[in-house]
C-alpha cells in the first residue's frame, strides 16, 4: 500500500514530536529507535522510510526541539514594550514550572553537555537554535539601547541556560528554588525590569 506525500509528512513528523521529547528526557545517546516509533503507533521497520539513521534523527528533532520552543514563546515576542518583552522571557525561563518540564521545556539547559559531544552536523543543528532564541532576546535588547545586543543576548540566554541547569542537577529542594530567585533577582535588576510585568 502507498501513502500520500502529505500522510509521510505527518507520520515523520509524529516520530519526530516523539523523538525530541525522548532526547529531552534521556539525551541523545539514551534513546532507542524502536521505543520512539512505538510511542508513534509505527513498527521499527519504517524508521527507515523517514531517516537513514538515529543520527539523522536525533539532528532533525533538534529542529523540532526549538521550533516548539518558538511556538511556546511567540506570544511574549508579540508584546511591542522591550521591558515586557524581556521580563516575560525571564520569568518564563526562571520559573519552577519550566525547571520541572524538562520533556517539553527549553533544549538547552538539558542538553547543551550531551550534544557538546555530538556530531559536528548536529552540533551545528543545535547552534542555530541557540542563536535563534539569542536573536529574540537581542531584539529586546537593541530596542533598550544596547549598542551590542548579540553579544548581550548571549550572556543573557548563559545566565538563564546556567540558573536552569544548576537548579535541575541539585538534590536539594531549597537550594533549587533558591538558584532560580537568585538568578531571577539578578537578571531583573541588571536590566530594569521590576516594574515591567
Amino acid at each position: 500500500m502507498r501513502y500520500s506525500t502529505e500522510h509521510k509528512a505527518e507520520t515523520r513528523e509524529r516520530v519526530l514530536k516523539e523523538a525530541a521529547k525522548e532526547i529531552r528526557a534521556k539525551g541523545p545517546d539514551n534513546v532507542a529507535v524502536a521505543g520512539i516509533m512505538a510511542r508513534a503507533g509505527l513498527t521499527h521497520g519504517g524508521f527507515y522510510a523517514h531517516f537513514p539513521s538515529k543520527d539523522a534523527l536525533v539532528k532533525e528533532a533538534i529542529g523540532t526541539m526549538f521550533a516548539d520552543a518558538r511556538a511556546r514563546t511567540e506570544k511574549i515576542d508579540a508584546n511591542g514594550d522591550p521591558h515586557r518583552v524581556l521580563r516575560a522571557y525571564v520569568d518564563f525561563y526562571l520559573s519552577p514550572a519550566h525547571r520541572d518540564s524538562r520533556d517539553r521545556g527549553c533544549p538547552l539547559p538539558t542538553l547543551s553537555g550531551d550534544f557538546a559531544r555530538s556530531q559536528p552536523a548536529t552540533r551545528d543543528r543545535f547552534g542555530a537554535g541557540v542563536e535563534g532564541i539569542a536573536g529574540r532576546l537581542a531584539a529586546p535588547l537593541a530596542k533598550l539601547g544596547y549598542a551590542d545586543a548579540a553579544a548581550e543576548s548571549h550572556a543573557l540566554l548563559a545566565q538563564l541556560v546556567g540558573g536552569v541547569a544548576l537548579a535541575r542537577a541539585v538534590g536539594d529542594p531549597l537550594l533549587s528554588d533558591a538558584l532560580l530567585a537568585d538568578t531571577h533577582a539578578s537578571i531583573v535588576a541588571r536590566y530594569g525590569l521590576e516594574a515591567a510585568q
